[in-house]
């Protein structure tokens, strides 16, 4: 049960990123959060329930016909979460007791600004096998609906996978 719902997280996840990779590519640059969820995603962001259809509508073909690369994102937290890791490491190393200590202060900046450089392309490669799956061969869109209000528009993008 609980591989079934890391894997329908994961191919909602890919569907979110290549949802919001279509947004940015056709309409530019602004301001849009996603989150993705075991039956489905939120997109927090000014754009019409109508609109945000169409796009998720034609990210969920493209995944479905082999455009894998939609599934991982730049923007992702995914990213953010290696870089916090991995600095957080390297400090660590620099920053340890007695003979382990690695180089102090500035031992700890530099594995820290080493961390933040490798986290960009280490992070693709965690979205690519693990929080993320293009693999969405039966699943569909159920409904978009908006889902709140308030500073950010939401709405929800409910999906189910083949019965």
């Amino acid at each position: 049960m609980l591989k079934s719902l890391v894997n329908s997280v994961r191919r909602n996840h890919a569907l979110e990123h290549a949802t919001i990779s279509i947004l940015l590519t056709r309409y530019g640059p602004m301001r849009i959060v996603g989150r993705a969820a075991a039956d489905g995603f939120y997109i927090y962001g000014d754009i019409p329930t109508d609109r945000l259809r169409e796009l998720a509508d034609e990210a969920l073909q493209r995944l479905q016909k082999g455009e894998a690369h939609l599934a991982v994102s730049p923007l992702c937290g995914t990213n953010i979460a290696v870089a916090g890791v991995l600095a957080g490491l390297g400090s660590y190393a620099a920053l340890g007791a007695g003979q382990r200590r690695l180089g102090g202060i500035s031992g700890a900046i530099i594995a820290a600004m080493l961390a933040v450089i490798a986290a960009q392309p280490i992070g693709r490669l965690v979205q690519k096998h693990y929080t993320t799956s293009p693999d969405l061969e039966g699943v569909r869109i159920v409904s978009v609906k908006p889902a709140g209000g308030g500073l950010f528009r939401v709405h929800k993008v409910r999906t189910a996978a083949a019965s």
